[in-house]
């Protein structure tokens, strides 16, 4: 990464990354002299939103710093290797650390009604900007609108490129309990290697789903609690069920909880049983009716993208100076 990078980043106004490369990209911005900028799916820097239990700041900041100091520790012989090669001195403070202090700007990107009073804590210093998201079309889009509004709305089942040991079994579950509770059941295969078998009536499966235009006609969402896929749902104003795996997706099934919109549990120990139990619960009509109101207060695609580039445009013009 770094030989494709540096190359490219050379007289650019900026450099915008993601949470994943954000260190590496960061070495580079240096080298070149130039601003750095970061899009965070979910609150990645010190917070009080996200812990478990109240606890006072400054063990909030001293977990945050342990996690970021391991994580460094970590990766950084490969970048150690990298900053010799761009010419940069070695690094003696954590990389999260140093991305802070250089006053790079990092944009959320994930609205900022998931996560109460996180705007408040952190101010202009990371601006929540609402999900950025780009409304591409799918090759399945007339055939799942036409089989949806052949019917009642269905539960979308989706886990994007989550794997799991069985698909088949998994499927055979989901058409199993929607046929218990009278629910027909859209699922989104994604990553997974299914059998061509015959579907029951109710049940459809296809590949990939453009989110914004089927949600809103579903009764309800049942995802893994990735970033793009929880604002989705929430935006159609329709309630969620996250079965969540790993990396942020507990994050979000917890907020989602927390604010009444949806349930939640981990993937690995979903069965029948709870299954039925957790849809019974969102399909209940408070919970449709908080995630409709939920829905309505949330930033628009379209502004969450202007304010996004808005943000850039000064940051490059100011590093410009």
């Amino acid at each position: 990464m770094n030989a494709a990078l540096a190359p490219l980043a050379h007289g650019a106004d900026l450099i915008l990354t993601g949470t994943t490369y954000q260190e590496v990209a960061a070495n580079v911005a240096e080298h070149h002299g130039i601003p750095l900028a970061a899009l965070h799916y979910f609150p990645a820097r010190p917070n009080s939103q996200i812990v478990p239990v109240p606890a006072p700041k400054w063990l909030i900041e001293s977990g945050f710093a342990g996690l970021e100091w391991a994580l460094w520790r970590l990766s950084k012989k490969a970048e150690d290797t990298q900053r010799r090669e761009l010419g940069l001195p070695p690094a003696r403070v954590r990389s999260a650390r140093r991305v802070v202090d250089s006053g790079a700007l990092e944009i959320q990107a994930y609205d900022k009604l998931l996560f109460p009073g996180l705007s408040a804590e952190w101010g202009e210093t990371r601006p929540l900007v609402g999900t950025i998201t780009m409304g591409l079309g799918t090759d399945h889009d007339d055939e799942v609108t036409s089989w949806v509004g052949a019917g009642p709305p269905p539960i979308y089942f989706g886990f994007g490129s989550m794997p799991v040991e069985n698909p088949a079994e998994a499927v055979q579950m989901i058409s199993d309990v929607c046929g218990e509770l009278g629910q027909r059941a859209l699922i989104s295969a994604g990553v997974w290697d299914l059998p061509a078998v015959r579907q029951a009536e109710h049940v459809k499966v296809v590949g990939a789903v453009n989110h914004a235009a089927v949600f809103p006609l579903c009764r309800a969402v049942v995802h893994h609690g990735g970033s793009g896929t929880t604002a989705a749902g929430l935006r159609a104003g329709v309630p969620a069920l996250i079965l969540w795996v790993a990396a942020d997706q507990p994050i979000f099934a917890r907020q989602i909880k927390r604010l009444g919109v949806g349930s939640a549990q981990r993937f690995s120990s979903v069965t029948a049983k709870s299954l039925r139990t957790q849809l019974e619960k969102i399909l209940r009509p408070e919970y449709a009716s908080r995630a409709r109101a939920f829905g309505a207060g949330m930033t628009a695609p379209d502004v969450s993208v202007a304010n996004a580039a808005t943000l850039l445009e000064q940051s490059a013009a100011a590093g410009r100076r």
